[in-house]
């Protein structure tokens, strides 16, 4: 059985020395080798106009067709910009604040998923191959491709959180956007938190009948289940247990001199709280004057949709956050914060892991957040402190768990996280080193797809 996987992104990227080789990123690292297995297509949207719509890969040996989706400048500022980073991103992780219900961003995202539903329609000529949507990009595509194939079977995975009913029914087209999703056969989200909050959606605002975690609706059944994503592990192991990791990571301490290193690690962006995650560790350096001078704080923000006004806004505010805080506490040879806005590669986010005694994760909404994995996987004796808003939290007990709106209790977790003892740092590491093996995205994949397959 064929797959056809619908995604914003294609999953090949053009090298410096003009060869096609596979993107970094998790989705590409599970779903590459199920279509190098099985054959299929993989289609994105094309954002250049001079690359080919359908492209073999690889081209020597083809086990599968990248198929691009073209777009223009407005659509893509609709369709990408507008609709899914200024209405479904800020609702799904509750910030309503941020929410920009543009009818035209919602009549543009109608259009590029008739387009993509299009693209499926032309690649798929099979009724037992499985089509396999992923993220809030593709929301309405669904029913377009039910229509026209009824016998197809068709899965989606909502790779962010799933808001509760009171706050989806924001959105002016939840409706709609809700019938788009459950043409699909499956439906998977990361936590069983999003799976309640999908089926009481689609019972209140729909009016459908739940069966257990399955949607009867409009003469159609939707399994809605929790498939929670996780990260390459052996890779990560391999990386940080080499030497030139371990080598940088000493190099890292050596050159902040201090005793502790607490890291934080984001794309910059308004959900992932790195402003109250700063201030918080303000509140730490004021209530705690005997650690100036022996903690360092390494913040490492990504740049993200700088096209966004927001996100500019936000970049600035970070800044300013950091100059005040460097302006009031460092002193002779010691900077409490520093802060990096650049781009870095997995294989040296590894030296950081490993380098660091605790690391701050403290989102004020997230799914599964692979950076909480990553640290697990590559860190060797230290603390983890968590939001408790996260998806990964269900999973993940074992870190200090806080509330990132609470800035006096985040900044005693720092503390508490400094203080602990070896053994109950190890005990509880470990325990999350063993969940995180257990969510490889490898095996991730295989489960959604045995499932969408039963």
């Amino acid at each position: 059985m064929s797959l056809t996987v619908v995604a914003n992104r294609v999953p090949i990227r053009q090298s410096d020395d003009g060869d096609w080789v596979p993107s970094v990123g998790g989705l590409t690292t599970a779903l590459l080798p199920v279509l190098r297995q099985r054959g299929g297509a993989w289609i994105g949207m094309g954002e250049d106009p001079a690359l080919p719509e359908r492209q073999p890969f690889p081209a020597d040996d083809p086990d599968f067709t990248v198929r691009r989706v073209p777009l223009s400048q407005d659509e893509l500022d609709g369709y990408y910009y507008g609709m899914a980073n200024r209405v479904l991103w800020p609702v799904s992780h509750y910030m309503i604040q941020h929410f920009e219900p543009n009818p035209s961003f919602m009549e543009t995202y109608r259009s590029v998923n008739q387009r993509f539903a299009d693209a499926v329609l032309d690649e798929v000529d099979r009724s037992d191959e499985q089509i396999w949507l992923q993220d809030y990009h593709l929301m309405l595509a669904p029913k377009w491709i039910r229509e026209a194939r009824p016998d197809a079977t068709l899965g989606h995975f909502w790779h962010i959180p799933w808001p509760a009913m009171e706050v989806f029914r924001i959105l002016p087209w939840a409706r709609e956007l809700l019938r788009g999703m459950l043409a699909c056969d499956l439906v998977g989200v990361h936590v069983q938190e999003y799976v309640d909050n999908f089926l009481e959606s689609a019972r209140v605002l729909l009016g459908a009948d739940i069966d257990g975690q399955t949607v009867h609706y409009n003469g159609h059944a939707t399994r809605v289940e929790a498939h929670p994503i996780g990260i390459e592990v052996d890779r990560f192991k391999q990386m940080a247990d080499s030497d030139e990791v371990r080598t940088k990571a000493k190099q890292l301490r050596e050159r902040l001199g201090t005793k502790h290193i607490v890291i934080g690690i984001d794309r910059l962006d308004y959900t992932k709280g790195v402003l109250s995650r700063l201030e918080a560790f303000e509140r730490f350096l004021e209530n705690n004057p005997a650690y100036h001078g022996t903690v360092s704080f390494y913040q490492i923000a990504t740049p993200s949709r700088t096209k966004v006004d927001t996100y500019q806004q936000l970049k600035r505010e970070v800044d300013e956050v950091v100059g005040r805080i460097n302006g009031q506490f460092a002193r002779d040879n010691w900077v409490p914060v520093n802060y990096r806005y650049r781009t870095y590669t997995q294989f040296e986010l590894c030296a950081f892991y490993r380098a660091a005694d605790a690391a701050l994760i403290t989102p004020l909404r997230d799914g599964m957040n692979v950076v909480t994995q990553e640290f697990i996987t590559a860190n060797q004796n230290g603390v983890l402190i968590l939001s408790e808003l996260t998806g990964a939290a269900y999973l993940l007990p074992e870190a200090i768990q806080v509330n990132p709106y609470d800035k006096d209790g985040l900044a005693a977790s720092i503390r508490t996280a400094l203080e602990m003892s070896p053994e109950e740092r190890t005990t509880r590491l470990t325990a999350l080193k063993s969940t995180v093996e257990g969510l490889d995205v490898q095996r991730w994949a295989r489960g959604f797809l045995d499932a969408l397959h039963a």
